[in-house]
């Protein structure tokens, strides 16, 4: 019971590397995807009622967060004409998110990913991709995308910064809950 929690992250990470070798948007693809994105929500929903949260659990979910997004991006960017701007942009965001992680290493001597509401949007986001991409095309889906991205990532660059002792459940610039 214990380590139910970190057992359904850890599924996550086994399920976002079966997305690689599953054919993309395919229904068994989906059926993966859903449970992964599900699983994000369910691994804190188990840990905060079992009373078994941890900063090892924080750490591990930050890190599978990354890496299904990882993975969807080696899945989708081929597969999807991206324009040049919007592949600068997701560069972009990722030489802030590495410059707070960075920052966060240096100041903290610690994995410092942050669970933000923007972090969280960012995700949400993230996870609707297939959707918004079907409703209002890749221009329109990719600067919702990035935009919220950019903002998530300036937040948490800008809180590990300014907040004196590293706090991951910091929900955002203006809270200090």
């Amino acid at each position: 019971m214990k380590h139910i929690a970190s057992l359904i992250t850890a599924g996550r990470i086994v399920g976002a590397f079966a997305l690689l070798l599953i054919e993309p948007l395919s229904v068994p693809f989906f059926v993966l995807y859903v449970l992964c994105c599900a699983s994000d929500v369910i691994d804190g929903y188990v840990a905060r009622k079992t009373n078994t949260t941890s900063k090892l659990g924080e750490i591990l979910d930050s890190i599978t967060d990354f890496v299904l997004i990882a993975v969807m991006l080696i899945i989708f960017i081929p597969l999807i004409a991206l324009e040049q701007w919007t592949l600068y942009w997701i560069a972009a965001v990722a030489v802030i998110r590495f410059s707070s992680l960075a920052v966060g290493f240096v100041k903290y001597r610690a994995f410092a990913s942050l669970h933000t509401y923007a972090n969280k949007a960012t995700g949400i986001i993230l996870a609707c991709f297939p959707i918004f991409y079907q409703l209002a095309g890749l221009n329109v889906t990719a600067v919702i995308i990035c935009a919220v991205a950019t903002l998530s990532a300036i937040e948490e660059v800008a809180i590990n910064i300014s907040q004196k002792e590293l706090n991951r459940n910091r929900k955002s610039i203006i809270c200090r809950l």
